[in-house]
């Protein structure tokens, strides 16, 4: 793949999907700029990647705190003077199988604000910065939870389903200045926190797919490493499934 910048960010990127990604853009040559809410964790993904410390950097964020973003967007700017690329990856699930009518409040907050507000505030300060030396490119993560609801998990639901609409108004607003902003939708995939549940609830969600599997990391990573490319040049606003065929069902 072809790249025209060097200076990546990867929110939520101490593990599982953002850290397949990091990995992935990584490879590709680029220097990526990894983010989480617990530095001892981002620190040790960091030199698990990249033991030199010359190309990969762990910095503490908390995508739900606006400030927080825009401090680490100026620091990014002051330090490296650009910013190409920008995953924004960082997400919670929150609690399953709740009926709306007993979610609670703070909870539905807590993952609105972190999996669809963090998106928001990712892409109104680093867009900016990326117009500033010509332009860019956006991957923001959304889900099949994207695509079709699921009982019992309503506020993903809804969060994922409003990153995909994001994407696409984002994508209008930027098609003509230079930056391109699409999303990507897993099915489920296999991360280590995935590994943790009980081996029949792991069948469950595999053969939930027509393919009777989850993705694995690295298949979603290199996806976002393609959609930030040059090589998807004439590609914004679309949303992209990694699903094993789970939303063509």
């Amino acid at each position: 793949m072809k790249f025209s910048g060097n200076i990546a960010i990867v929110t939520g990127a101490s593990t599982g999907v953002g850290e397949a990604i990091a990995q992935e853009l990584y490879n590709c040559g680029l220097t990526v700029i990894v983010t989480a809410r617990d530095s001892a964790a981002i620190e040790a993904t960091a030199r698990n990647m990249d033991s030199s410390g010359r190309r990969v950097f762990p910095l503490v964020a908390d995508v739900k705190d606006h400030t927080s973003v825009e401090n680490l967007i100026d620091y990014v700017m002051e330090r490296w003077g650009r910013i190409d690329y920008l995953v924004n990856n960082a997400g919670i699930t929150g609690p399953h199988g709740v009926s709306i009518c007993d979610y609670d409040v703070a909870d539905w907050q807590e993952v609105i604000q972190t999996d669809l507000s963090g998106v928001f505030y990712g892409m109104k300060y680093a867009i900016p910065a990326m117009l500033k030396t010509g332009g860019g490119a956006v991957v923001n993560l959304s889900a099949v939870n994207g695509m079709v609801g699921i009982a019992g998990i309503a506020p993903y639901t809804c969060a994922k389903h409003g990153v995909v609409g994001l994407t696409q108004s984002v994508a209008l607003e930027f098609a003509e200045k230079g930056v391109r902003i699409n999303a990507i939708a897993p099915g489920y995939v296999d991360t280590p926190r995935m590994k943790e549940l009980p081996e029949n609830v792991r069948r469950i969600m595999a053969e939930s797919h027509p393919m009777k599997r989850m993705a694995k990391p690295e298949e979603v990573g290199k996806l976002a490493a393609f959609l930030l490319s040059d090589d998807a040049s004439f590609m914004t606003g679309g949303c992209y499934t990694v699903d094993g065929g789970y939303t063509a069902q």
